[in-house]
């Protein structure tokens, strides 16, 4: 997860010193709309290291502006699915815990294309290119029988004060910061593809509904194994609260391209001269 955040970190300055460095141009208002899917995954405390490990179907609707040939910002809603377990990623074992959530992710985002690209231009068709943005996501962790993990309250903080007794809940909405990399390509007139990885720093530590320490009196779902030993010691490590959880989604999309002219010049050639 560390190096996460260095990709991150160095993303982000990319992203916003090409700001600067892009050219300008004037066109019209061009929007893309489309779906995408591919394959979704979890890096937290059940899994910290391994990307993709227990990966899952994911998909996805956008709409995206182009300003310019450089620049376009989206609008894109993602259905994933992310699993994690001890046993697959071998990281815990003796912990014994598993989980299954659907994440449904709301995120606004913008792109900066590495070279001038245009849906359907004869000279600039393809492209690399960097995103980042912010997203709001819905989660809900459950067991493998179906049972939500936030209801039976399987971990505690004890520094905050949470209830070990059933009662204590945690907020199921999140922010993240979804940022990656992707290259798109123009297979004709209208309609454009693009294969991208997505990153999302999440500000919750709950999608795995594993966080900090076991609960003093442990239950079938906090403690699977017996690991222990339901002695009601305080402060036994389950999870790493230092760290807020991950996740991924490497995709394949497809957009049609909608041209809606803007009406300060009445000559097209010269509207669309820079993308033939």
């Amino acid at each position: 997860m560390k190096n996460c955040k260095k990709v991150f970190i160095i993303a982000l300055i990319v992203l916003l010193s090409g700001q600067f460095l892009a050219p300008k141009t004037v066109q019209a208002q061009v929007f893309e709309v489309g779906g995408s899917v591919g394959l979704s995954y979890y890096m937290g405390d059940i899994n910290p290291k391994m990307p993709f490990i227990s990966s899952d179907l994911g998909w996805g609707v956008l709409v995206r502006y182009y300003e310019g040939t450089r620049w376009a910002f989206r609008l894109t809603y993602s259905n994933l699915q992310l699993n994690g377990s001890d046993k697959t990623s071998n990281y815990r074992p003796e912990r014994g815990l598993s989980f299954n959530t659907k994440v449904h992710d709301v995120a606004l985002m913008a792109e900066f294309n590495f070279l001038d690209y245009f849906t359907g231009s004869r000279r600039s068709g393809l492209s690399p290119y960097l995103f980042g943005g912010v997203s709001v996501l819905r989660f809900n962790p459950k067991a493998n029988d179906g049972t939500e993990l936030c209801s039976v309250l399987t971990d505690v903080d004890f520094d905050q004060n949470i209830p070990d007794d059933g009662t204590g809940k945690y907020s199921r909405t999140a922010l993240s910061i979804p940022f990656g990399m992707g290259v798109k390509y123009s297979l004709g007139q209208k309609i454009g593809v693009a294969l991208e990885w997505r990153w999302d720093y999440s500000f919750t530590d709950w999608l795995d509904d594993c966080h900090a320490y076991y609960p003093t009196v442990n239950n079938e779902y906090s403690d699977p194994t017996n690991f222990t030993n339901n002695n009601g010691d305080l402060y036994i490590q389950r999870g790493n609260k230092a760290d807020n959880d991950w996740f991924g989604y490497l995709n394949f999309s497809l957009t049609y391209k909608f041209v809606l002219p803007d009406g300060k010049d009445c000559n097209k050639r010269d509207r669309y001269k820079n993308y033939e």
